[in-house]
């Protein structure tokens, strides 16, 4: 699910809630450059075997709040949200 919707910059609102990310294991900028973003819901995502992370929601400016904490992130070893080498 790498860059799934990398610069979707028109991009207002998405209802996420029925995917299935069971076996997902890379969601590296999947939100990234979503400036438009201002509603997501992610209630459903089961984040358990994803391991990249990075740049997830880098460039999300007008996302203002957003509940991670069903967020399960043991196996996750790259968070940073600084680069964007996709």
């Amino acid at each position: 699910m790498g860059c799934m919707f990398n610069e979707c910059s028109s991009l207002k609102d998405i209802n996420l809630s029925n995917f299935n990310t069971q076996n997902v294991t890379n969601m590296n900028a999947m939100f990234s450059g979503c400036s438009s973003l201002k509603d997501i819901n992610l209630s459903n995502f089961n984040t358990q075997n994803v391991t990249n992370m990075k740049t997830m929601f880098s460039g999300c400016s007008s996302l203002k709040d957003i509940n991670l904490s069903h967020f399960n992130t043991l196996n996750v070893t790259n968070m940073n949200k600084y680069e964007c080498n996709v």
